[in-house]
């Protein structure tokens, strides 16, 4: 099975980095998938987004993104994002209060996190 390397970066830290066999990415052209050798390309991540990588051992990495890029350049995906949670470290409760709040932006992330984290928004 072919692969290819990712990279989920946010601003304060590196997320996760590993072999993947595929990337799916919420893009401001829409959803993209990408594969081993897919031609180079730079996408703009949209706010609220979530990304899936699946892993050679089939498994499924799943994170919460909000707002940045995805590159992809010889084999390599980056997804370079202005912040992001894994699925695995969400606070439920606090996506949810903040998905019940004034701040629009607050509640867009929130909800993306929320079904990052496996919950009907």
């Amino acid at each position: 099975m072919a692969e290819m390397s990712v990279e989920l970066v946010a601003v304060e830290r590196r997320l996760w980095s590993g072999k993947a066999t595929s990337v799916v990415a919420q893009t401001t052209e829409g959803v993209i998938g990408i594969m081993p050798r897919h031609e180079p390309m730079l996408g703009q991540l949209v706010e609220g987004g979530v990304v899936k990588i699946s892993t050679p051992e089939h498994e499924t990495v799943t994170a919460a993104v909000h707002g940045g890029f995805l590159s992809v350049s010889d084999g390599v995906v980056s997804v370079l994002a202005e912040s992001a949670e894994l699925a695995q470290e969400i606070d439920v409760a606090a996506a949810r209060r903040d998905a019940e709040g004034d701040d629009e932006q607050a509640r867009v992330r929130a909800r993306s996190r929320l079904r990052v984290a496996g919950y009907s928004v």
